[in-house]
């Protein structure tokens, strides 16, 4: 079984906590005697006997620590288990900002915790601290490069393994699938006054960044004037108002609410408005994995097609470039068009944006 641990007391086993200080420290002298030097030759390896190699090296390592910031990769971290029985998965997961938090805390005090880092936010940064490892593996090719960060030795230092798109969630019972917006276009329709509501939070200054580059800065103050609501919630929350008609129609709904409200019953319909916001959910490996060999046999397996499908049980989208999927969209990876200081400054532009512009009517 999986030994889950959690960011908060409330929810962190001391036991487990202890084990894996233990653990650690057991390791630290092996850390301290050349194990950067270990993990970056295991990583980098690409002889024909590879997966031997790792299977070989895991079953001695017996275990893995993987921090996410996605409840769904609980259950992909238990398929691993299944088809690899020797290896035991302990899964930390949190926010993504607390994910990056804890890696950076760990590393500044010298405890290596974490084989691999799974996070929606902020793993630019690990990257640029010299905190992931180069590592190959032969799934790289099935991704493109706009959902990876290349290395110099042929390997990359991280790469996404899911996906979220933000687009049109509606009621059908207040909004017919045939009248619904198709475009971006059609949410200036005046039938559409008064009747939109966008989520707060991150992902309102998301999406207006991502029209205003995709429409222009007019489109955007036109959209103003069509009496958009704003509620400070995220698009899960803002996904229940659709589901009960409190809320008509938003185009700022995670894809994965709408399918999962819809299997449930709920007279809702997702719509992608292109080009999709798209969120993205990218892995690694530590360059002081106490488990090297575990951590890249889940990396391959978390990025196979047979670990992308079980990520797309989850209501999850995955972002290998050979999958079969119903529909195919122009998608917007916003995040990666900005360097991190440059896409926190943008950011601030974009909610002041909002601010002005939806919140306080464009005054």
């Amino acid at each position: 079984m999986i030994r889950m641990a959690r960011h908060s007391a409330k929810h962190a086993s001391f036991r487990t906590r202890t084990a894996w200080v233990l653990c650690v420290g057991i390791l630290l002298g092996y850390c301290a005697t050349g194990l950067a030097a270990s993990v970056s030759e295991i990583a980098m390896y690409r002889g024909k006997d590879r997966e031997q190699k790792l299977i070989e090296g895991a079953k001695k390592e017996g275990q893995l620590m993987f921090y996410n910031s996605n409840t769904w990769l609980e259950v992909v971290a238990q398929e691993f288990e299944k088809k690899y029985p020797f290896i035991k998965v302990g899964v930390w997961r949190s926010e993504g900002r607390d994910v990056l938090k804890r890696v950076l805390e760990e590393y500044a005090s010298g405890r290596y915790i974490a084989d691999v880092v799974e996070t929606s936010t902020g793993i630019e940064i690990l990257h640029r601290r010299g905190f992931l490892q180069e590592h190959f593996s032969p799934e790289i090719n099935a991704y493109g490069d706009d959902v990876k960060e290349k290395g110099k030795g042929g390997g990359v230092f991280f790469w996404a393994n899911r996906e979220l798109y933000l687009g049109l969630g509606f009621n059908t019972k207040a909004v017919p699938a045939n009248d619904a917006p198709k475009n971006y276009a059609a949410l200036l329709d005046p039938k559409w006054k008064g009747k939109m509501t966008m989520a707060g939070g991150s992902s309102g200054p998301r999406w207006i960044g991502h029209i205003s580059n995709t429409m222009g800065r007019e489109f955007v103050e036109k959209l103003s004037q069509q009496d958009v609501n704003v509620q400070n919630i995220v698009p899960a929350a803002l996904a229940n108002q659709v589901v009960s008609g409190e809320v008509p129609l938003s185009p700022t709904i995670f894809d994965s609410n709408m399918i999962t409200a819809k299997q449930k019953g709920a007279p809702v319909e997702w719509r992608p408005l292109e080009p999709v916001l798209t969120n993205v959910g990218s892995s690694g490996m530590t360059t002081r994995s106490p488990h090297p060999h575990a951590a890249l046999l889940f990396l391959d397996y978390l990025h196979s097609k047979e670990g992308q499908r079980v990520v797309m049980k989850g209501g999850l989208n995955s972002p290998r470039d050979d999958m079969d999927v119903e529909h195919k969209f122009k998608k917007n990876y916003l995040d990666n068009q900005y360097s991190l200081e440059e896409f926190e400054k943008k950011f601030a532009e974009w909610q002041d944006l909002m601010k002005r512009l939806f919140i306080r009517g464009g005054k």
